[in-house]
């Protein structure tokens, strides 16, 4: 047997395209522009100071090092005759006195001294430091400058780092907010054919990719790009034949970063799937252990979860084989690049044609140039994981909700007089009705029983009732207006559900009890808490309304969870109410208090019940017998008995 776990659909998602789902988060970055726009401004600012750090190098080597080589007949630098002479200014007296007791190492020319640069070895280190104490307060004043422009880099990314993590964590709250608002809107369908485990990855995992898009990938792509273009300027300025000849490679750069891309989207997309499958499968082991337990089928289940961990495994190691092909191609091209400016450079000092300055500077730079292709790299993993997660994101938020805004056009005027199905029909799955042609009139203040064998279609009707669904065919009218125009919301505060098995949230008792209740007297708690019959529920527990309550309300015994259910419908004095046969789990005992509470919560309120035991149906106005997804017969009690038909038959087997 095979599952896929509700993830057809997005097995079968098309070629992606990045720049509609860029469209599609722009709208929540928005509200943010001014933040990002002072990060990509700081972005620009650190990577100007960036590419100021080689070239001071260039200048400490150029100026104060080693003296650059010059057109012959320069005072400093290459002489007429060929020779390489440092020359100093003999107006300088700490220069002077140094020519002064060496002056047969020194060719005199008016008021310059000029000395091989060979022969700088045979002067004293104390004189050789006098000579050249012009180089060394440059150099000091250089590196002054270049520690300045480090702290500046620290601070200006320390500030855009804070501000594009405010930024995304900001955008991806209000990302996460909107999901989960649009998870809530959709109708039950939706959460019948989605499993609870995949819609949590996508308010979690996939939120949390995106959060990496906004923090790591828009500042840094801007900074790799400017850095770039940036490098590609500065070189063509120092030695644009050289810049040239080492921009060759990059079309080979190109190539291997367009193949890459073309591999990579769909194993993140793979992974994706593949993480929610996970979480699903550990949902439900962890929702059905006592089935698993009881038919001894720990085994096979971890198994089957060993499977599809070994298929996310081998997915997340075709994602590193990938990489681990990539990235040394890169590192070799930009290998190849150093190499070329070694041996073309090298030749040109050599040359005397350029400087050991600019040599280093090119250096430098040309390993700051494959820095930002690698990182555009590792950007782009982060941009397709978070493209891969953005489509299963907007891929739910496209899902129409419950109701279209633009069809809520009516609102119930007045008290709610008459409920009236009108032909109605409802599949849930295309050609599949399980409700035929229903027509059906409930007036207010009436007792309505619906009553059939299972898989008849009770249920199904409670449905249509609170808009669970909305009919295939035929209209559901309530106050002779049709259900598709009055908004869920609308009609749920006039009508309370209580089912046959309740959902208790994790808190306390009171949220519970009073869980639909916006605001609520203490008198007013009182007195729903005497007409549920919970009073003595909430005194029995130490803590009383505060007590806590675990998820489901496991603590609690069925009966007490019914009680509960009645208090909460209580709370929001709804005008119709729909019992599901709350009673059908509980035993004889507390089955009497939870008669009386239902009773207090019938008074005077219109009542649909959906009655699985007929002893149930007896007292009410109207008995609606289901068939098969149609109505056989309408009635009282002693009408359908009298004409002896199908409730007739239902009545000996069960009553």
């Amino acid at each position: 047997m095979r599952f896929d776990y509700g993830y057809d659909e997005e097995q079968r998602l098309g070629k992606p395209y990045d720049l509609k789902l860029l469209r599609r988060i722009l709208p929540y970055a928005r509200p943010h522009r001014t933040r990002l726009l002072l990060s990509v401004l700081l972005v620009i600012t650190i990577t100007l100071l960036e590419l100021s750090v080689p070239y001071i190098t260039k200048e400490i080597i150029d100026r104060h090092i080693v003296p650059k080589a010059r057109i012959a007949g320069d005072p400093q630098g290459t002489d007429s005759d060929g020779r390489q002479r440092l020359w100093v200014d003999l107006s300088d007296p700490v220069t002077a006195a140094v020519v002064a007791r060496n002056g047969q190492h020194f060719e005199i020319r008016g008021m310059r001294a000029g000395i091989d640069m060979d022969a700088l070895g045979r002067l004293k280190t104390s004189d050789l430091e006098k000579l050249r104490h012009t180089d060394l307060s440059g150099i000091a004043r250089i590196t002054a400058i270049f520690m300045a422009v480090v702290v500046a880099i620290f601070a200006c990314t320390f500030v855009q780092n804070l501000i594009m993590e405010i930024a995304g964590n900001r955008i991806m709250h209000d990302l996460r907010v909107n999901l989960y608002r649009h998870i809530q809107a959709m109708p039950l369908s939706f959460f019948t054919s989605n499993p609870v485990a995949r819609l949590v990855t996508r308010v979690t995992n996939d939120i949390a990719n995106m959060h990496d898009l906004f923090t790591n990938f828009i500042s840094m792509v801007f900074k790799d790009i400017f850095l770039l273009v940036g490098i590609a300027v500065v070189l063509l300025a120092m030695d644009w034949r050289l810049a040239l000849l080492t921009f060759l490679v990059l079309p080979l750069v190109a190539l291997a970063a367009f193949g890459f891309s073309k591999r990579v989207r769909d194993v993140f997309r793979e992974l994706r799937t593949k993480v929610a499958e996970i979480n699903t499968r550990f949902s439900e082991t962890i929702s059905g252990i006592k089935v698993i337990q009881t038919f001894g089928h720990e085994e096979d289940n971890a198994g089957a979860f060993a499977r599809l961990n070994h298929d996310n495994y081998r997915a997340g190691m075709r994602q590193i084989n990938i990489f681990a092909v990539f990235m040394p191609v890169i590192e070799m091209l930009g290998v190849t690049a150093i190499a070329i400016v070694v041996h073309v450079g090298g030749s040109h000092v050599i040359g005397q044609t350029m400087s050991i300055g600019i040599l280093a500077a090119f250096l430098a730079y040309m390993r700051m140039f494959f820095r930002p292709i690698r990182d555009l790299a590792e950007k782009y993993n982060i941009l397709q994981n978070a493209m891969a997660s953005a489509e299963r994101i907007f891929l739910l938020m496209d899902r129409p909700t419950a109701v279209t805004p633009g069809n809520e056009r009516q609102t119930i005027d007045g008290p709610l007089k008459t409920i009236r199905f009108e032909d109605v029909s409802l599949a849930y799955n295309p050609g599949e009705m399980v409700l035929k042609s229903i027509n059906l009139s409930i007036e207010a203040g009436q007792t309505v029983a619906i009553v059939g064998a299972t898989g008849s279609g009770k249920t199904s009707l409670v449905n249509l009732l609170v808009r669970f669904y909305d009919p295939t065919h035929g209209r559901v009218c309530f106050n002779g207006i049709d259900c598709n125009r009055i908004a869920p919301a609308e009609l749920r505060k006039r009508i309370a559900l209580v089912m046959q098995d309740p959902f208790l949230f994790t808190g306390s008792l009171r949220d519970n009890l009073f869980f639909a209740a916006k605001a609520i007297s203490a008198g007013r708690q009182a007195e729903i808490l005497e007409a549920s019959r919970c009073s003595q529920l909430v005194s029995r527990f130490p803590d009383g309304l505060d007590t806590p309550i675990t998820e489901g309300g496991a603590s609690l015994s069925s009966g007490e969870r019914q009680l509960i259910s009645v208090a909460r419908a209580f709370s929001t004095d709804p005008e119709a109410i729909i019992l599901d046969e709350a009673t059908s789990y509980v035993d004889s005992q507390t089955e009497m208090v939870l008669q009386e509470a239902i009773g207090n919560l019938m008074h005077g309120r219109t009542c649909v019940v959906v009655a699985h035991r007929l002893t149930t149906a007896r007292t009410a106005d109207q008995i609606v017998v289901l068939n098969n997804g149609s109505i056989m017969e309408i009635g009282n009690h002693e009408t359908l008995i009298a004409k002896k038909g199908y409730y007739y038959r239902l009545y000996q087997l069960h009553g």
